[in-house]
């Protein structure tokens, strides 16, 4: 868990299998989702790691502004990095990152809900307005981006409540289950030049 309002014990473990030293100048940590990095922290921490051996280092970590650049549960990535800032070793997990809904993460969500809402009253408005294509496949894709949305949601949502952490596994389901039932929804809409019975003429017959 990572709170902004406390310093955290971080210790790390390096186990080295090459034949040669491996020299460690710092250590970061970062956290992403939906393939966007929310927040980094390097820390420089120096140390050597013999070959065919491992070396532990522990070091204090002060995220004060992690408040405002991420909030819920987020795939944690602990890398080691060499003096040539290349990395040397990495380990992923899963960080609970006690932040605000008004963070970069927090406002990120807000705004594919927006832009979700507004696809969605966009595809409905077009319906029932008959303004959608003929074509029943490009009806489909009208619908489209308010499925791929609606799947964004989902996962941050999730990420959000501290039910479900942004990954691969979790995120193409969604994503890609809301799409698809969208696609079908768009799919099965009504043809626009099709009359309505409500609005057929009334034609009467005279005896």
């Amino acid at each position: 868990m990572l709170n902004p309002a406390e310093t955290a014990r971080v210790s790390i473990t390096v186990r080295n299998n090459t034949n040669t030293v491996q020299r460690v100048k710092t250590v970061r940590i970062s956290g992403t989702a939906l393939a966007l990095t929310f927040f980094t922290y390097d820390t420089t921490v120096p140390f050597d790691v013999p070959a065919k051996s491992s070396e532990t280092r522990a070091f204090p970590l002060e995220p004060t502004d992690l408040g405002s650049q991420a909030l819920g549960l987020l795939p944690v990535t602990v890398e080691v990095v060499d003096v040539q800032r290349e990395s040397i070793a990495s380990v992923e997990t899963t960080g609970d990152i006690k932040g605000s809904l008004w963070s970069v993460y927090g406002a990120f969500g807000l705004g594919v809900l927006v832009l979700t809402a507004l696809s969605w009253a966009g595809a409905l408005i077009a319906l029932a307005r008959r303004r959608l294509p003929a074509n029943r496949w490009q009806r489909a894709m009208r619908f489209l981006p308010a499925g791929i949305g609606t799947g964004l949601v989902a996962v941050i949502s999730l990420s959000v409540l501290r039910l479900v952490a942004p990954s691969p596994s979790a995120e193409i389901p969604f994503i890609v289950g809301a799409a698809a039932a969208a696609l079908l929804l768009g799919y099965v809409t009504p043809h626009p030049g099709e009359q309505q019975p409500s609005e057929m003429d009334t034609v009467r017959i005279q005896r």
